[in-house]
């Protein structure tokens, strides 16, 4: 049978199955007839499965076992679109309403549908390019989409829709297929985590290892893993896999028995394959999946559906490894969710790590910065100290020697000059004199580079409190040179001082030498004396500069004690900040906690109200029970009202004594009576006020055989009972029940005023029982 004769029939059954939808199932049995062309066994069959369609529900009760094997045997064309619809129960379903208000949304997967539209069945007539089966199979899609927003659109499924267009109209294969979805687990396959494909092939695979051993190992020992071949099978059940017609066969099977018979067809496919399966590599059983398997079954379905049901499936044990897949992917999930948690606290401290290390990277860079520096500075400091120290000796040392000279000049002016000595010792001691004072402004020249150097070094300690940066050093180092330029300077000064001394000490020697037979000792030893003060003052000037020296050393190490005060500062400070981002952490945590408190307390109060409505609703049908208990206790009160009338008549009429069956009457009444008052109590005071029982009148026309009778009010607690004789017309006996009991409104003879109920009772002695 080809694919387009079988749309042609299928488009005809259609037509009939719409037909039966307008009319009745009998209008398909009977369209059935038609065709002049089947063959017996076609003829009994369609009329067997017209009798099915018409006797559905009877037939599928009492002969479950006879319509399992006629739908393993084939589902006739003709019938399957309504039989699908039988099986599945989606006939009069609300959805089908809503499925033309659902065409006029947007979709948000409207894009993916029509981009899988052209791959869905590509070889088939009714899905051409832009032909009608494409646009009926974008609107189920688009529909579901939008009614389960969840699964929304899943690859796969259109080819199960495509099916489904082939045999109705598209309605009615929206409706099948949401019935799919819900009943058949084919929404948990389709779902986007698709937990149950998972499940199936978990099953399927157990089935394998336990069925078929050899081919299990196999496919291990190739990494063959079971999805790559069945996934398909559970997902389209066959239909992208198989010739159309063996998977339309299967789906039949489907609609009744669920995914059972894909793990059936499925064993059985593997069990026919074996031998061929296991010489053959990945590659190979791919290829062999996809081209050999489906030319095999060219041929018919039935041999893979007898061998299907030749397969062991036992339905505990699927249940029992459905508990155990469950348990394996809760565990699973668990462990995934503590590793996403070890994974984030572990990117976390990585980031925190990288901080950290950043953050000891940049402070040890400063601090090495800060000790090259200090470094630095210490060992310039220690240069300018040792050469200021140097030219402090040497300014004092040439200051005691131009003081002695100064002393000696002064002592060769006191003294007397002796006849003999030549005119150029006058003139010598002239240029000494000169010399000593050009000796002088240097050695003011000195003094004052002296000072500033001591500023500089001052300056130097100023700076020294806050850690240098680069600009600092640069400074630092260009005053360096400066200084050393300056203390360039004064050396070659006091190297010419001490040349100008050296030649003042000769010249005194040559002119101690001229007149050392002309002194006297005295002068000499005075000249000693003063010699010994000056060496006692230079000495004092060495311990001051020594004082000096000490005072500044002892101000570096008061400028090293500050930084490492400003470096533990820094290190508390920095400690600090973190103990502030620990607490910010903690604080942010406990927020966490108490909005998600916040949310159980919301949803507990929640729950709260949902009881209360409850048990309002509960006190409100207890209300209406026991206003609907007070109406049957009315209605008995009326009920023995008219057994009273009745017993009256009665004794009338046979001459006996009626008066103990009154008194019955009335106790029950009263008991009644006792009863309605105690549920009026119950009710509130809002019917407190209403009479106990105010709604009868009882009117009695009747033809007594001797004398007439009258009930009074004081016997029936109701209102007097006129009495006539009337022998043209039957006797009747009326009794009118207020609306208050809730009995009706209507008038059994006539009455028009609306206000009550006669109930008519037949004249004693013609009828036993009493007509409401």
């Amino acid at each position: 049978m080809s694919l387009s004769w079988l749309l042609e029939t299928d488009s005809k059954s259609l037509r009939s199955v719409n037909g039966s939808r307008r009319n009745s199932v009998s209008s398909l049995v009977s369209s059935s007839s038609a065709s002049s062309n089947l063959s017996h066994l076609e003829e009994d069959s369609w009329i067997l499965w017209g009798r099915i369609v018409n006797e559905w529900e009877d037939f599928r009760k009492k002969n479950e076992k006879q319509l399992k094997d006629l739908v393993r045997k084939g589902i006739p064309h003709h019938f399957r679109a309504i039989v699908w619809q039988l099986l599945c129960n989606a006939q009069n379903m609300p959805i089908k309403d809503q499925y033309s208000e659902l065409l006029k949304m947007t979709s948000p997967c409207e894009k993916l549908i029509r981009r899988d539209i052209a791959r869905t069945y590509p070889e088939h007539d009714f899905f051409k390019e832009d032909s009608l089966g494409q646009e009926v199979l974008f609107n189920v899609m688009k529909a579901y989409s939008l009614v389960d927003r969840e699964v929304g659109y899943c690859q796969g499924s259109a080819f199960i829709v495509g099916l489904l267009l082939m045999q109705m109209p598209e309605e009615e294969a929206f409706c099948v297929f949401v019935k799919l979805m819900q009943d058949y687990r084919l929404r948990e396959l389709f779902k986007p985590s698709m937990a149950e494909l998972g499940l199936c092939m978990y099953q399927f695979e157990y089935m394998i290892q336990e069925l078929l051993p050899d081919l299990h190992i196999h496919f291990q020992a190739q990494s063959f893993h079971t999805s790559m071949y069945a996934s398909s099978w559970f997902l389209t059940i066959f239909l992208t896999s198989f010739p159309l017609p063996v998977a339309t066969r299967i789906f039949d099977i489907f609609m009744l028995e669920g995914l059972e018979i894909v793990f059936r067809v499925g064993l059985a496919i593997l069990q026919m394959n074996q031998a061929e399966l296991i010489q053959l590599d990945m590659e190979g059983m791919l290829q062999y999946f996809q081209r050999v398997i489906p030319h095999q079954l060219e041929s018919g379905p039935d041999k893979v559906i007898l061998a299907a049901y030749n397969v062991k499936y036992n339905a505990k044990k699927m249940k029992k490894l459905e508990k155990e897949y469950t348990t394996i992917k809760t565990k699973e999930m668990e462990e995934q969710v503590e590793i996403k948690r070890l994974r984030t606290e572990n990117r976390l401290l990585k980031q925190r790590i990288d901080t950290l290390e950043k953050e000891s990277a940049s402070l040890a860079d400063r601090l090495i910065q800060g000790q090259v520096t200090r470094a630095q500075e210490a060992e310039e400091t220690y240069l300018v100290m040792r050469e200021l120290a140097t030219v402090r000796q040497q300014s004092e040392e040439a200051t005691a020697q131009l003081e002695l000279a100064q002393s000696t000049i002064r002592d060769l002016q006191q003294r007397p000059l002796l006849k003999g000595i030549p005119r150029y010792t006058e003139e010598s001691i002239l240029q000494l004199e000169r010399e000593l004072v050009q000796a002088r402004l240097k050695e003011a020249e000195s003094q004052c580079a002296l000072k500033e150097m001591q500023d500089k070094i001052l300056d130097i300690e100023k700076r020294n409190t806050s850690l240098p940066d680069d600009t600092n050093v640069v400074r630092l180092q260009e005053e360096l040179i400066a200084v050393k330029l300056r203390e360039a300077e004064a050396v070659m000064g006091l190297k010419e001082l001490r040349q100008q001394v050296r030649d003042l000490e000769e010249h005194w020697q040559r002119h101690l030498a001229r007149t050392a037979g002309r002194w006297k000792d005295n002068p000499r030893k005075n000249a000693v004396s003063e010699l010994q003060d000056e060496l006692m003052s230079v000495r004092l000037r060495e311990a001051e500069a020594q004082a000096e020296l000490r005072e500044t050393r002892q101000r570096m190490m008061e400028l090293e004690t500050q930084n490492q005060i400003h470096s533990n500062q820094l290190r508390r400070a920095e400690q600090e900040g973190r103990g502030f981002q620990e607490r910010v952490t903690v604080l942010t945590a406990q927020n966490k906690g108490l909005h998600v408190q916040l949310q159980e307390i919301k949803r507990k109060q929640a729950e709260i109200e949902c009881k209360n409505k409850e048990e309002v609703m509960a006190v409100r049908l207890r209300e209406a029970d026991n206003i609907a208990a007070m109406a049957e206790l009315q209605q008995q009160i009326s009920e023995l009202e008219i057994q009273k009338e009745e017993g009256k008549v009665q004794g009338q009429l046979n001459n006996t004594d009626s008066s103990q069956y009154i008194r019955d009457l009335k106790d029950q009444i009263a008991e009644l009576k006792h009863e309605i008052r105690c549920l009026k109590g119950q009710r509130g005071s809002s019917m407190s006020n209403q009479p106990a029982f105010d709604g009868i009148h009882i009117v009695n026309h009747y033809i007594p055989d001797d004398e007439s009778y009258h009930s009074s009010d004081e016997d029936t607690g109701v209102g007097k009972t006129p009495s006539h004789l009337d022998h043209q017309h039957s006797s009747i006996s009326r009794i009118r029940l207020h609306p208050s009991l809730g009995l009706g409104d209507t008038d059994s003879e006539g009455d028009d005023d609306g206000h009550g109920l006669v109930l008519s009772v037949p004249p004693i002695g013609t009828h036993k029982h009493t007509t409401v």
